[in-house]
């Protein structure tokens, strides 16, 4: 059985019929890595997020794998120290969506850093993170920083630190998660939402499910249930009665995207802020550059995460200072996207103190739940949560210890068939396949690895209607991944609403058709699918209409 949307009734009557060693709630990166995790150590897992995977926390962060310079700052040395190491053993196992890119520091009057404390910082972060020689800090004057990029503004910059960030696409690191967990023995299927938990003797041994796609409501059992919920890590832990002393504290991180012609930059630059002396990136990605992130509180609704006209202007006015020539107006920007860091809550600390440390809590009826921590640590986390799980079976049940061995499981899409790196990879497959443009091989290879090499054959031996590649790309998402919707599809697994979002006007509607034709999806679904993503759609630029001075 493939992982493909057309196999859900399969694989919800096997959620029904199994009694499982872990059923694993929410399908974000933490609960994919999980997944992975459990069943590459022989466990039976099952795992259900009740909308598409990755649609929360996990498609919304600022897409790099990364170490966190800024946490040198507030000391935490350990999580710089793991998620630094963590960067290569992603890019490692997955060269097609984790892969380095330089980032500049720039060095400014007045800046929260110093030349020295920079090049202490960066050399700390280097030391830390076990970083290649080749890939260590240099520290430039301001005539090498403006030759790098020469939009920076001249007059208050002094220097700059170049380091080694990693590229990543979160929610497809997701994808390729799930799709690796299910060729070990994972189920997992989207839109699936576990309503209430069961209990046997004050024990919790399942839940009742209920899925959206059939309105379909069944129950599953299992030894051991994981929360791994994000941002409503909380509604469960309260529903299991185990909410006490420490909570999530919430905040927002928005991001938006403007043409790069309007920024034309060549590099990443991780800049100040002079009003509150935080950090934001700016960061080119193809024709465009999205600059991110915010950070502020959240107690709104959590199921719709979007960017507001205040957010908009700050990130408007960061850039601006930086990037004076640039004068960016709120009309310029393309796309935006939202999203919520579930953080754990520290009395008496603002948004950009919390600690990114993930946590563990488990509760008197069994329910383990994970909370905290950041995208890059995602591998770490699931060690740590499979580790309690484990030990509780053995316990309990006898169950063999069984060490972690995601640290050199290669992830779908990885191995980019033998090519020692991906732009060998893809100069392979612009030999093989000169029928396709550069670019559009470009993008298949980051985005599908060596899977791209399947879209490519289905989209030769396609006869087409001058979307011929788009049909092919749109056929593997269903039958490899999934993909059950218009949003699944330009959302998560392929992130054009971020950042092709002008070209969909036109387009969406094709691909609705097409998915819906495909699936043979009903009248209600269909009509509700599109619905949902033209909400989306808007979303995405509504602050525009909301405007406030800049």
């Amino acid at each position: 059985m493939t992982f493909s949307a057309k196999n859900r009734g399969q694989l919800i009557d096997d959620l029904e019929k199994n009694e499982f060693d872990l059923l694993i709630i929410g399908g974000g990166i933490t609960g994919a890595g999980i997944a992975l995790d459990a069943s590459l150590r022989g466990l039976k897992v099952a795992l259900v997020e009740k909308e598409d995977f990755a649609s929360g926390t996990s498609s919304r962060s600022t897409k790099l794998i990364h170490g966190g310079l800024r946490y040198l700052k507030q000391l935490e040395f350990g999580i710089v120290k793991e998620t630094g190491h963590e960067r290569a053993i992603l890019h490692q196992n997955a060269p097609h969506l984790v892969y380095p890119e330089k980032m500049i520091l720039p060095i400014i009057q007045g800046g929260s850093l110093g030349r020295y404390s920079t090049s202490l910082g960066l050399y700390a972060y280097d030391y830390l993170a076990g970083v290649k020689r080749k890939e260590r800090r240099k520290m430039l004057n301001k005539k090498g920083t403006m030759n790098l990029e020469p939009l920076l503004r001249e007059e208050i910059l002094l220097g700059s630190g170049v380091y080694i960030e990693y590229r990543s696409d979160d929610a497809r690191l997701v994808v390729e998660v799930l799709k690796t967990a299910f060729t070990k023995g994972a189920i997992a299927v989207n839109y699936v939402k576990a309503e209430k938990l069961t209990y046997e003797n004050g024990i919790v041994n399942g839940a009742v499910l209920y899925d959206d796609r059939s309105e379909y409501r069944f129950k599953v059992k299992a030894k051991k249930i994981i929360n791994a919920t994000g941002p409503w890590v909380d509604e469960i832990r309260e529903d299991d009665k185990s909410l006490s002393e420490k909570k999530l504290h919430l905040t927002k991180g928005v991001h938006i995207v403007i043409n790069r012609d309007r920024l034309p930059i060549s590099h990443a630059v991780y800049f100040d802020v002079p009003t509150d002396k935080r950090m934001v990136f700016a960061i080119p990605r193809q024709n465009v550059v999205y600059i991110g992130t915010t950070d502020t509180n959240y107690t709104s609704d959590k199921n719709h995460v979007y960017a507001d006209a205040k957010d908009v202007s700050y990130l408007l006015r960061a850039a601006n200072y930086i990037f004076p020539r640039a004068k960016l107006v709120m009309d310029d920007i393309c796309s935006s996207w939202a999203g919520l860091r579930p953080l754990i809550h520290e009395e008496g600390k603002g948004p950009s103190e919390l600690s990114r440390k993930d946590e563990i809590f488990i509760s008197k009826s069994g329910l383990i739940s994970i909370a905290g921590g950041k995208l890059t640590g995602y591998r770490k986390m699931a060690e740590r949560t499979v580790d309690v799980a484990l030990k509780q079976l053995n316990q309990e049940e006898g169950m063999p210890y069984v060490a972690c061995s995601t640290i050199d499981t290669i992830l779908a899409g990885g191995d980019i068939l033998g090519q020692k790196t991906l732009n060998d990879f893809i100069e392979k497959l612009s030999k093989d396949y000169p029928t396709f443009n550069r670019k559009e091989i470009i993008i298949l290879a980051h985005k599908y690895g060596s899977n791209a090499v399947e879209i490519l054959k289905t989209a030769l031996l396609k006869q087409g209607d001058g979307n011929t590649l788009l049909n092919a790309e749109i056929d593997y998402c269903i039958e490899n991944e999934m993909c059950s919707n218009l949003s699944d599809f330009i959302i998560r697994r392929t992130g054009r609403l971020y950042f092709e979002r002008p070209s969909l006007e036109k387009l969406y509607p094709y691909i609705h058709q097409y998915i819906m034709q495909t699936l043979c999806t009903n009248d209600v679904i269909r009509e509700r699918d599109l619905k949902t993503f033209e909400k989306e759609f808007r979303a995405s630029l509504e602050f525009k209409f909301k405007k406030e001075t800049i």
